[in-house]
């Protein structure tokens, strides 16, 4: 599956790179730090080094592998491209990401791109504020 996906990307097929796509696709967490991803790395007890871990990222990103985001404190996160639109709300306090669509919300902006002659090519909406859990 990974293999494939390099391949399609142009990448060669490399253990670094396999490994980081494996974190990527944990299924409980979608967003990555650059940081995260070399400690889980760590943890497995595998030997990839952190700058090892910003390269293939910057590589990912440039072959619309993942989307990196910059959310909160300028540090960056990364997550897999997806066909799928979606939005995120942040914790300011303990960084907690959530995903979700709204059609409602696409409809409205789509409207008001019409409404200024605009035409809209990509958007991004970030909603900050404090989990639920953080609230407690």
């Amino acid at each position: 599956m990974y293999e494939k996906l390099l391949r399609e990307a142009g990448l060669k097929i490399t253990a670094p790179r396999l490994k980081i796509l494996a974190v990527l696709h944990h299924p409980q967490k979608r967003h990555w730090g650059a940081e995260s991803i070399h400690q889980v790395l760590q943890e497995q007890g595998e030997e990839v080094g952190v700058a090892t871990v910003y390269r293939v990222l910057t590589q990912f990103e440039m072959c619309g592998i993942v989307q990196k985001h910059f959310f909160e404190n300028d540090v960056s996160v990364f997550e897999l491209s997806s066909q799928e639109h979606h939005d995120h709300l942040v914790c300011v306090e303990c960084g907690k990401v959530e995903e979700f669509i709204d059609e409602v919300i696409e409809q409205h902006q789509t409207k008001i791109a019409a409404r200024f002659k605009f035409k809209m090519l990509d958007h991004r909406l970030v909603m900050y504020g404090v989990c639920e859990a953080c609230l407690k």
